[in-house]
This record gives structure tokens, C-alpha cells and sequence, in this order.
């Protein structure tokens, strides 16, 4: 291999930086999936419904999506190494309240104010790290980034579980303060410090219009397993509203200069291929992952933390193929990396389309084993496609893109999922959508039916995996056209070039 070729290893400096962001990092992608384990307490506690304190989870995530879109702005204005600080303390101080609060209510809006602070983290730290690697390093430096969101689905309901049982519900918040101090203390030490660049005038039009339609959209996206399909109005409103804001900003800002979001970075080819890559590989990936540990409760009758537990392999097969995929971005290019990736996880996918009542455990276990092998070599891969090309002049604006898609695909992702899952176990029971998980638990529970029951529930499962094979068969469509070289070295390419090619 020519020296040219070779990738530049990562120094000292640059680990460190990586450090500091997995560190404030983790903390928001376990918020996502700790709390969800105490929903159930935390209404036994506040003596409230069921709708009411999903909003406990619900309001994290629309302060998430509403934050996003000004940290491409926040970051060149103020300096992301002052924001990435300011959004931990934001964050920890959202999560003291939390623990703190007296009511629903205030919970509620405590985790608004954790959600704000997560929202600017998460892209904050995207753009630090991608500045400090260039382009020629990102698919390292991804792998690292990675970890967070591998600890959160495996670890998240895990530690939720546990802190419930033996310390209090008030911990899942408490325990992310002690997080967040070192985290600051890292980032004011390790942390390179950068200069506030003149930003243009911010678009507050534009943020009036898609912040809150963004919210309003995943909102909608999100209720619509809640309310059996997408006929009702607390479903439908929503989605509208939210797209007719979201259309508003797009035609605002194909008009303007400088809108919050820079839509220009789609000129760039292998921008937007990543970007349709990424967001077909949310919607079938995360729906699909989210519904495995139902399958575990459903039809093997597992709890919630045994059914956490089973997905633990995937973590484990995806910290084996990470590393050696980031590395390999970086000397061959995206697409030789992502494409065998999206193989392992279509064999996977096929295998859970044969799963029933009495499938093997160790059968279950291994798939989800090839499935983890298959999201190391994709998942970061296609993150590091989309931010290859980009100069780092532009690396907050695009980060803050990269961010709005994995938050909103990840959103339809979960919900065509779990409509499709309430479809096919409506079919099998003759029930109206709504009612088909509803009746599927019920005759399960029931020693009379219980066996037809899970030969249903078993055969609805397979037939949900089938058709999320199919979308990620689609995923190779895009994937194909992925940049199929490494990033050039040098990190002084012109910006306006670069939206160009």
C-alpha cells in the first residue's frame, strides 16, 4: 500500500477528544432507553395514567428534535467546544431537577429541559470530533462514537431495572451528574479550543417553522402504535402540521442565504447517497431491533430485563466488527465496508423470518449475534460517508443534518414496524389493528390458548421480519453508489467546491 493511501494513526490528542465526547455522550443514549423500563413505576408512584407519563419519555424526545436544528448555528457562533460544555451542564441540570420533582408535571418539564441539552450534545460533539480527525481518520474516530449508542439499547434497560429495584426511581436522573462533572472537567481540559467564527444572522423564521415541525412530526410518528393506526387525530394532526412547517422552511430556504439548515450540503454526491443510505438503514434497522425484545416478552414470555439480556450479543458481535470497519473506511472507502455489512444483516433479517414458539434459543442468539457483526460495518460506515467529503468548515451544519435524519428515520422506523407487527397479529387473531397486541398478550396469558396462541404470535413475528428484510435489501440500492475510495488527507478543501461536486 502506498503511503499516500495509508491512513495517519491516531494520536494521543485525538484520542482524547474522542474520549471526552463518548463521555458526555453516553449519558443522553442511555436517558433514551433507561427511563423506559420505570414507566411503569413511575405511574404506580405519581398515581397518573399510563398517556400521561409516557410524556415522561415523549418530552425527552421532542426537546431532542427541536434542539437539533440550531447547532450548526449555536456551534460556529459561540464555538462548539463552549456549546458541547454548556449542553452537558444543560443536561445534568435537567437531570437533577428530574430527580428532584415533586409531581408529574414538573418531571415532565425537567425532561423537556434534559432533552433540550441532549439535542445539542450529540451533534456538538459530531462536529468536534469530525474537525479534530479531518477525513482521512473519521472512520476511526466513528467507530468510537459508536459505542454510546451500542450501550444504550443493551445497557439502558439493564441499569433502568436496577436502579429502580435497589435504589429508586429518582437515581435513573441522579446517576447522570456525577457523568456530566467529569465530562465538563474533560472537555475544559482535553477538549481543543476553538474561536467563535462569524456566523451569519440567525434564521429565526426558520427556526419558528422547523423545529417545532419537527417535533410536531416525530410526535405524531411516534403515538401512532399508541393509537392502533394513523387514522386518529392525535396521530394525523400532527404529521400534518409538522409537514406543512417542514415544506415552509424548505421553500424559505431554497430562497434565502443562510437558512438554519444548509440544505446546499446536498449538492454534494456522496452527501446525500449517504444520507438516502442512512435513512432507509434507520427506518429498517431500529424499527426491527425494537421489536426483537418484544418478541422475547410476547411470545416466550420473558420479562423485560431477560428480553434486554438476549439482545446483548448483538452488542457484542458489533464491538468485534466496529474497530475493523472504522479502519477500513479509512483505507478503502464507504462502500466496500457498508455493503458486506448490509449482507450480514439481510442473513440475519432472513433468519428471524423463521422464528416461531419453540425456535432454539441458541439459534435466536446467534442471529442476533450476525446481526450486531453486520451494524459495526454500517451503522458508523455510512456516518462516516456523509462526513467525509465535508470541509471542516462545514462540519457543524452537517452534523446537524446527519442528526435531524437519524433522529426523524429513526422515529417512522419505529412506528412502520410496530404497525406492521399490530397488522400481522390482528390478522392472525381476527381482531381489528388496534386490539392485536392487546388480544395476542391476553390469550397467551390464558393456559387454554396458550399454545395456538404462540404459533400465532410466532408466525405475526416472522411475517414483520420479512418485510424488514425487504427494506433492508433496500438499503443496498443507495449503499451501492457510496464513495468507493478513502477521504483525500488534506483537510483545506474549499467549502463551496465541495457542496458542488
Amino acid at each position: 500500500m502506498s503511503t499516500a493511501s495509508k491512513p495517519s494513526s491516531l494520536d494521543s490528542t485525538l484520542l482524547k477528544v474522542v474520549v471526552v465526547v463518548v463521555a458526555g455522550s453516553v449519558m443522553t443514549t442511555l436517558d433514551m432507553t433507561v427511563v423506559n423500563v420505570a414507566l411503569q413505576p413511575l405511574t404506580l408512584r405519581f398515581q397518573t395514567s399510563l398517556d400521561t407519563i409516557q410524556w415522561v419519555a415523549t418530552g425527552y424526545l421532542l426537546a431532542l428534535g427541536m434542539a437539533i436544528p440550531v447547532t450548526g448555528w449555536a456551534g460556529d457562533r459561540f464555538g462548539t467546544k463552549r456549546l458541547f460544555m454548556l449542553s452537558i451542564v444543560l443536561f445534568v441540570l435537567g437531570s437533577a431537577l428530574a430527580g428532584a420533582a415533586w409531581d408529574v408535571g414538573s418531571l415532565i418539564i425537567f425532561r423537556v429541559v434534559q432533552g433540550l441539552g441532549g439535542g445539542i450534545l450529540m451533534p456538538a460533539g459530531l462536529t468536534i470530533v469530525t474537525r479534530a480527525a479531518g477525513p482521512h481518520r473519521i472512520g476511526r474516530v466513528m467507530a468510537g462514537l459508536g459505542v454510546p449508542l451500542l450501550l444504550g439499547p443493551i445497557a439502558g434497560p439493564v441499569l433502568g431495572g436496577w436502579l429502580v429495584d435497589v435504589a429508586g426511581w429518582r437515581w435513573l436522573f441522579f446517576v447522570n451528574a456525577p457523568i456530566g462533572v467529569v465530562a465538563v472537567l474533560l472537555a475544559w481540559r482535553f477538549l481543543p479550543g476553538d474561536e467563535p467564527r462569524p456566523a451569519e444572522r440567525f434564521d429565526f423564521p426558520g427556526m419558528l417553522m422547523l423545529s417545532p415541525g419537527l417535533a410536531a412530526l416525530i410526535y405524531g410518528i411516534s403515538t401512532i402504535p399508541h393509537r392502533g393506526g394513523v387514522t386518529a387525530t392525535s396521530v394525523w394532526l400532527p404529521v400534518v402540521l409538522g409537514l406543512v412547517l417542514i415544506a415552509g422552511f424548505l421553500v424559505r430556504a431554497a430562497k434565502i442565504a443562510n437558512p438554519l439548515v444548509d440544505l446546499s450540503l446536498f449538492r454534494d454526491r456522496a452527501f446525500r447517497t449517504a444520507m438516502g443510505t442512512l435513512s432507509l438503514f434507520q427506518i429498517s434497522f431500529l424499527g426491527t431491533m425494537m421489536v426483537v425484545p418484544t418478541y422475547f416478552m410476547l411470545v416466550r414470555g420473558e420479562s423485560a430485563l431477560t428480553a434486554g439480556l438476549m439482545v446483548a450479543p448483538q452488542g457484542v458481535g458489533a464491538l468485534l466488527t466496529m474497530p475493523v470497519a472504522g479502519r477500513l473506511v479509512d483505507r478503502v472507502g464507504p462502500r466496500k465496508v457498508v455493503l458486506p455489512g448490509l449482507v450480514l444483516i439481510a442473513v440475519s433479517f432472513a433468519l428471524l423470518t423463521q422464528v416461531g414458539a419453540d425456535t432454539p434459543y441458541w439459534t435466536l442468539l446467534l442471529t442476533v449475534f450476525v446481526t450486531g457483526l453486520g451494524m459495526g460495518m454500517t451503522l458508523m460506515p455510512i456516518n462516516s460517508a456523509a462526513l467525509q467529503m465535508v470541509p471542516p468548515a462545514l462540519a457543524s451544519r452537517a452534523s446537524t443534518l446527519l442528526n435531524i435524519v437519524l433522529q426523524t428515520a429513526g422515529a417512522i422506523g419505529a412506528a412502520v414496524v410496530s404497525i406492521i407487527l399490530a397488522s400481522r397479529l390482528a390478522d392472525r387473531f381476527g381482531v381489528p389493528a388496534s386490539a392485536g397486541q392487546l388480544t395476542a398478550t391476553t390469550a397467551l396469558a390464558d393456559p387454554a390458548t396458550h399454545e395456538a396462541a404462540a404459533a400465532a404470535s410466532g408466525g405475526a413475528f416472522a411475517s414483520t421480519f420479512a418485510w424488514t428484510l425487504l427494506l433492508v435489501l433496500l438499503c443496498l440500492l443507495p449503499a451501492a453508489f457510496l464513495p468507493n475510495r478513502a477521504a483525500p488527507p488534506s483537510q483545506d478543501r474549499d467549502p463551496a467546491a465541495a457542496v458542488h461536486r
